[in-house]
């Protein structure tokens, strides 16, 4: 491998969802939190629960790329949070579009384009880290599909075509869903605290789309997932285990399938 090959980061994971769906609140449970910088976009909004968290106050996007090249010198470090991606993209427009000249922002456009494309391409891709970006969501009506309503990351310019969820390969959705729509998905990482019975509902990752979900862009590895983890905990280092170990669940989620499809083809053959 050539020194400038560069090794994709397996460990960069999306989290989106809409506003109070528990984006922020899922990163609670990180282990060893004193090695988790987290780079807050959002004007010093305080997090959800008490923190030991490496706090960095982002009032320029330019900083972004540069914490997480810095993260790299630090070896307590192990996970990088950007919250959010969409004030990122708020700060970067108000900051260098919203009062340009007619022709400067054309150029402005192609400059916030450039300097996304370089912190997913490069600076993401180089780390070593764990990087999680949070981000907000939009609900639009898709325009393949006038039945189907797109819930998407809003984002501007060249970027708009594809989406910045093109950028990822593991993205969960954040959602508030009622327990007993929840019944059909028990598994180990499904749990349910008293306040959460109490209530009826519960915070929950979306790990894949659903019939109900068809216009919404969670995505990870095939068979990372089993069926039954469509819903899991609302808990951020549980897909963080999940992408360190995904070569053994990988494997674990396709022979316990192929088991499941062979004992029906059994029961199929039975009865024929």
């Amino acid at each position: 491998m050539t020194e400038e090959t560069i090794v994709p980061n397996k460990y960069m994971v999306l989290v989106c969802g809409k506003s109070t769906t528990g984006k922020s609140h899922c990163l609670r449970n990180l282990r060893n939190p004193e090695g988790v910088w987290y780079l807050n976009t959002e004007s010093g909004k305080a997090l959800p629960f008490p923190s030991k968290f490496q706090e960095i106050i982002i009032t320029d996007p330019s900083m972004i790329i540069e914490g997480i090249e810095e993260s790299e010198n630090d070896p307590n470090c192990h996970t990088v949070v950007i919250d959010s991606l969409t004030f990122a993209f708020d700060m970067w427009i108000s900051q260098n579009i919203v009062h340009a000249e007619a022709n400067e922002s054309r150029e402005q456009w192609k400059f916030f384009a450039d300097f996304f494309r370089k912190l997913f391409n490069e600076t993401c891709a180089k780390s070593t880290k764990n990087l999680i970006f949070t981000a907000h969501t939009l609900e639009t009506e898709a325009q393949a599909d006038k039945r189907i309503m797109e819930l998407k990351v809003p984002v501007a310019g060249q970027l708009k075509n594809n989406g910045i969820e093109a950028f990822f390969s593991t993205i969960v959705a954040t959602k508030k869903i009622p327990n007993v729509e929840l019944k059909p998905y028990a598994n180990p990482l499904l749990t349910y605290r008293l306040k959460e019975k109490r209530k009826g509902f519960k915070h929950v990752f979306q790990t894949d789309v659903t019939t109900e979900s068809l216009g919404e862009r969670m995505r990870g590895v095939a068979d990372l997932w089993t069926y039954q983890e469509t819903y899991i905990d609302n808990d951020l280092q549980h897909v963080i285990d999940r992408l360190h170990n995904q070569e053994h669940f990988i494997a674990l989620n396709r022979a316990a399938e192929a088991k499941e499809e062979a004992e029906l083809l059994a029961k199929e053959q039975a009865k024929a």
